[in-house]
């Protein structure tokens, strides 16, 4: 059994999920969001993002963890704050010595849903019917969870291709 940690990071809201993953097996641990004040400097908002994560790790020891991938859009400020989030949801279980894999929307999608042009809705639908019992409050909590479920399938295809060799 292994314990991950999906992040879906934003500036005003970093949606976090945990799942403990047995094999095919998954079990809801926790999920939430880290909210910043928009009205605060980034500096602060980063800052807030950083502790909230560090208490995550700090009370569920996951041993891996994953990001969802910056979407790139036309608004190139929005797109680089978001990057400053993201950057801090990649440095803090690095630096707490955890694992980090990314993963892109698409990606993300399609190893929930089966298809990369799914809707936020058929992700949390399939979030809530994979992990059932998890009562998600937010999106970007049920993204984080993706993230998470996303990575839990990755890691059981890499370890089967790992044993073909």
């Amino acid at each position: 059994m292994v314990c991950l940690l999906g992040i879906d990071p934003g500036l005003r809201f970093t949606g976090w999920g945990l799942v403990e993953a047995d094999g095919n097996r998954l079990r809801h641990l926790g999920d939430g969001v880290i909210p910043t004040d928009s009205d605060d400097p980034v500096p602060e908002r980063l800052r807030r993002l950083h502790e909230g994560l560090t208490a995550l790790i700090a009370e569920y020891h996951p041993q891996e963890a994953a990001v969802e991938e910056t979407y790139v859009n036309r608004n190139g400020a929005s797109t680089l704050k978001l990057g400053y989030a993201r950057g801090v949801a990649l440095l803090v279980p690095a630096l707490a010595g955890i694992s980090v894999a990314e993963y892109g929307a698409m990606a993300v999608k399609q190893s929930v849903v089966g298809t990369g042009a799914a809707s936020k809705d058929q992700v949390q639908m399939m979030v809530r019917r994979l992990l059932p019992g998890a009562l998600i409050r937010r999106a970007d909590a049920a993204d984080a969870l993706a993230v998470a479920i996303c990575h839990a399938h990755h890691r059981a295809t890499a370890r089967r291709w790992a044993g073909v060799r």
